[in-house]
């Protein structure tokens, strides 16, 4: 068996897999400012999991991970800095752990499930902002691994901003007092995906993916803006720059816990076996 732990600004998800990928119990709890506070959590929570013994564990947090030392070193919403997660966690699940971004692995667990298709994959997640996952025969590509595509700048009302300042879910609030699942005008869509097409290009062109996914709480809503968003960037289409598709994460709500599991079994499986 092996564990895999989401931990996210405001929630954590743990679940326990099979060998085979297959989660077979999961636990939710909200995410404490205070990391000491985490951790008695995480303790507390993971005593209930009815498997005690794991092959490896792995874990996808927010920000920047510094992976040979198993550290976050800036995690986003949550005020924790250099935090030794991959030592206080093993000493919790007392197995080997892994840590990384979870965008990464939201990326890597989609990337895995069109293995047979694409090589070369980028996950985009549209949420509270935006974060990138580039995956490169299904591994994440340690050239950017810590890339932050939401932190591009860019030219926005006549002004340098950040990429996720005005195209993420949080900045589709503020200009619209509404969440994306509740927008179903098509004007206001067309904004939206002008929006992301900006900062979409540019990783394009960089990144020369064969297959984009969308996920988080504005990307699951990718059928209300493919149309505008494909004839967006054909705009910008050369035949150095060509567009890739685009589609849906297959397991939005649980891609990050998939991609732990895979990351841990790439990294611990074979020495288990």
């Amino acid at each position: 068996m092996y564990l895999s732990i989401d931990i996210g600004g405001t929630k954590t998800l743990l679940a326990s897999l099979t060998n085979e990928g297959v989660i077979t119990e999961r636990v939710r709890f909200e995410t404490p400012k205070d990391y000491s506070d985490f951790l008695q959590l995480l303790s507390d929570n993971v005593v209930t999991l009815s498997t005690k013994d794991f092959i490896a564990c792995g874990v996808g947090a927010p920000g920047r991970i510094d992976r040979k030392k198993g550290t976050g070193v800036a995690m986003g919403n949550l005020p924790w800095k250099n935090t030794p997660l991959q030592t206080d966690i093993r000493k919790i699940v007392r197995c080997p752990v892994i840590v990384d971004n979870d965008a990464n692995l939201a990326g890597l667990s989609e990337a895995m499930l069109l293995k047979h298709e694409y090589d070369r994959v980028l996950y985009i997640t549209v949420s509270t902002g935006i974060g990138t996952g580039i995956i490169v025969d299904q591994a994440i590509d340690p050239a950017f691994a810590d890339s932050e595509g939401g932190q591009i700048l860019l030219e926005h009302n006549n002004k340098l901003m950040q990429w996720e300042d005005f195209a993420s879910g949080s900045a589709i609030v503020r200009r619209y007092g509404k969440k994306a699942k509740d927008i179903t005008d098509e004007q206001t869509w067309q904004h939206i995906a002008h929006d992301l097409s900006l900062g979409l290009i540019d990783l394009i062109a960089v990144v020369q993916p064969q297959i984009i996914v969308f996920g988080g709480s504005v990307g699951n809503y990718l059928d209300r803006f493919k149309k505008p968003l494909r004839e967006a960037l054909q705009r910008f289409e050369t035949p150095l720059v060509p567009i890739p598709p685009f589609i849906e994460a297959r397991r939005p709500d649980d891609a990050v816990l998939y991609g732990c599991y895979d990351l841990a079994k790439s990294v611990h499986g074979k020495t288990h076996s």
